[in-house]
């Protein structure tokens, strides 16, 4: 098979360079076909499942408030950006038949907040320029040839084209294809690779999980290993506008505010995953971590005492509380300071906030002696602290089975920002996550995969009429 312009990997990045390919070669009057290869069945697998099946497909910020949410090299984005901002993603979609919706977070969705929308006006942008795309059609590797390349596939087939792009993802949910095989391709073809390591993923803190969880891959956890019961005490609890703070080495060096989920795979949520890049490549570097929770950001410490002091004297007055013992009446407190669901986990995390100790026995008259009664203390300072401070020490991560993105890859500065071509390999391309690009949830890699494919499409279009 002959394709001017072919494109391995029809997620994101490489439908959109597709598009943006067979766009500028049609307007331009131009007859070459554009060829997309895909491995699975139907292509962009990983789409239908980006923000549980709604599809955050951008976030449309400006750059300025959306590059410091790039975590790679932001300036290798920037070209990219600016030719296709979040806006024109927007516009693309709606131009194309699918309404969209902006939310809190200036976050973008289908308005249908099905992501198989996005797909589909993906796939009909593409098509109704000329764009052939192959499903089931898993390629093996790449040549180098004088006029361009030739791409081997499992069926035995050779495919040539004169531009290359590769858009394959990175390792992230293999189930939908993405493997990391380009990532050997490039080496292959004389490029750098970053070394990659899973982000936007679970965290796992001590004890929930079960028996010897960590697997050989330096703090890898797998999502479906059992969880302990102080872990199934947290699973299903979300959190709203708590400040949560990466602690690495006894040094806290990041905070964010926002939401948290406790999740069958550990600590996760928009705040959690904004911290966990950084958290899982000093679990790999060998540093130990610490998730530090607040519960009550916006209260400084003696005043959240003087309020937890407060409120244990309400407790205590109130008339329903007649017969009841401090344990009972502890658990009245904290129900006034979270969520009732959270209290068994927190209590059990901080086992000093309720003490038990013996009262003095007594002897008779007789001389015989009767041991003092058990009574509970609670320890109201203990609640405060922890209320404002309650570590979570991390055993590992979620790896690539169920992480959003990967981190690393293909090295930038090995790519023209300006055209997303190889500054070792005239007429090779790459775009997406398959580069060392990653950036937060929220909208924010799809962006980039997006704004990266159209770049990548446009500039080969280019490149071949201007031969």
């Amino acid at each position: 098979m002959k394709s001017e312009i072919m494109i391995i990997g029809g997620g994101a990045s490489g439908l959109m360079a597709a598009y943006g390919a067979a766009k500028w070669l049609v307007d331009n009057g131009s007859d070459s076909q554009v060829t997309v290869l895909e491995k699975m069945p139907r292509p962009g697998r990983k789409i239908m499942i980006t923000g549980k099946g709604r599809c955050n497909f951008t976030n449309v910020k400006d750059w300025n408030a959306f590059s410091p949410h790039i975590r790679s090299k932001s300036n290798f984005v920037k070209p990219s950006f600016y030719n296709l901002d979040s806006t024109a993603v927007v516009d693309f979609f709606e131009s194309n038949g699918m309404k969209a919706v902006v939310e809190r977070g200036d976050r973008a969705f289908p308005a249908s907040y099905h992501a198989s929308d996005v797909v589909d006006t993906l796939l009909r942008a593409c098509t109704g320029y000329g764009v052939k795309v192959v499903t089931d059609c898993p390629v093996t590797g790449i040549v180098r040839m004088a006029d361009g390349f030739k791409v081997n596939t499992a069926d035995g087939l050779e495919h040539r084209c004169r531009r290359l792009i590769i858009a394959t993802g990175g390792l992230s949910y293999p189930g939908t294809g993405s493997t990391g095989d380009a990532l050997a391709w490039a080496e292959g073809l004389g490029h750098a690779v970053r070394p990659c390591f899973p982000s936007l993923t679970a965290l796992v803190p001590k004890g929930y999980k079960t028996g010897d969880i960590i697997s050989r891959g330096k703090g890898h956890i797998d999502r479906g290993t059992p969880l302990s019961e102080f872990g199934k005490s947290l699973a299903g609890i979300q959190l709203k506008n708590i400040s949560l703070a990466a602690v690495i080495d006894g040094q806290s060096v990041e905070s964010e505010f926002g939401d948290v989920d406790f999740t069958d795979g550990g600590i996760e949520g928009p705040v959690g995953f904004q911290l966990s890049r950084r958290c899982v490549k000093a679990i790999i570097n060998g540093s130990k971590v610490t998730l530090r929770l607040d519960l009550k950001p916006g209260v400084e410490a003696a005043e959240l005492a003087a309020r937890v002091k407060s409120l244990w004297d309400e407790v205590a007055r109130d008339p329903r509380s007649r017969g009841k013992g401090d344990r009972e009446r502890c658990r009245i407190l904290l129900g006034k300071l979270m969520p009732w669901e959270l209290i068994p986990a927190f209590l059990a995390a901080h086992p000093d906030i309720v003490t038990v100790k013996r009262k003095a026995g007594t002897r008779d008259g007789s001389g015989r002696y009767s041991v003092g009664a058990q009574q509970a203390f609670v320890n109201l300072s203990v609640i405060a602290k922890a209320l404002k401070q309650w570590d979570f020490p991390i055993e590992g991560f979620v790896g690539y089975e169920r992480c959003v993105v990967t981190a690393g890859g293909v090295d930038t500065d090995e790519l023209l920002p300006k055209t997303m071509e190889s500054r070792l390999v005239p007429g090779l391309y790459f775009c997406g996550e398959v580069m060392d690009m990653d950036c937060d949830t929220g909208g924010y890699n799809l962006q980039a995969a997006f704004c990266t494919g159209y770049l990548a499409g446009q500039s080969a279009a280019k490149s071949l009429l201007a031969q």
